[in-house]
């Protein structure tokens, strides 16, 4: 097999499985476990994967800040928010994740409707200035000022004085073998702590973060009630998804 050939085949199983072991590769390509590691790290310093002990896995872009992401208000999460708003019924209590896409969920709760709003985003209880129905409850911490939420003890101390009856989760990527992820631990974490004290969590995901990988494990897909995804999307990359028993909701 050609170089490229192996190169491209590398790829591919990390698109498809999250994650490629230079062991097994060798056996399937019937190559050394030398060829592929240096394929690997030939690769690496192209940009095209990141090496770790055994193997590779996906390069994980860089994030932009909060501002940064907070300029760009896409159709595509505006969509998201309205069908994510649309599971919300009267009465409920809400916990929102801080992000741009949970802001667009904030922004199409109807502003008669009575509610309780949990958020550890002071930007995200921000949305809710105007709603008179509305009471909000935020979580006070320490601020990790890239997602402008609030992490650690003091934060999950609060949450675990609460019981919502959905969480609306956001994350950097979903992956159908690993799960739910984010690019910060300590964030990570306490996504975790208010997933397992909420009675649903929903998590609403635009199309490029669809079968991607982040550095650090929220939770597996079975501890989701279902994803949110834009409609239209081709129903061979949502097949695992559905195939794993998680619901796929299109918005």
């Amino acid at each position: 097999m050609l170089t490229d050939q192996r190169r491209a085949h590398i790829l591919e199983t990390l698109r498809l499985t999250g994650r490629a072991l230079a062991s097994e590769l060798a056996k399937e390509l019937s190559v050394s476990e030398d060829t592929i590691r240096r394929d690997m790290r030939d690769m690496a310093t192209a940009g095209l994967l990141r090496r770790v002990h055994g193997g590779a896995l996906p390069v994980t872009p860089e994030l932009p800040d909060f501002s940064a992401r907070q300029s760009v208000s896409t159709t595509e999460k505006a969509a998201l928010g309205a069908r994510a708003a649309a599971l919300v019924k009267p009465g409920q209590m809400i916990f929102l994740d801080g992000g741009t896409t949970t802001a667009e969920i904030a922004r199409r709760v109807p502003k008669d409707m009575a509610l309780t709003i949990a958020t550890h985003s002071p930007t995200i209880a921000a949305e809710f200035e105007h709603h008179r129905q509305i009471e909000v409850i935020l979580i006070g911490g320490r601020l990790y000022k890239h997602s402008m939420v609030a992490v650690g003890a003091a934060a999950m101390t609060a949450i675990d004085a609460i019981r919502p009856d959905i969480f609306f989760l956001g994350v950097t990527a979903v992956h159908p073998s690993h799960g739910l992820s984010t690019g910060d631990f300590e964030e990570a974490a306490i996504k975790r702590h208010i997933l397992m004290a909420s009675a649903e969590t929903y998590v609403p995901v635009t199309e490029d973060k669809i079968g991607a990988l982040s550095p650090c494990l929220i939770a597996p897909l079975p501890k989701i009630a279902g994803l949110i995804v834009p409609s239209g999307m081709d129903a061979e990359r949502l097949a695992p998804y559905r195939e794993a028993g998680t619901e796929v909701i299109e918005g």
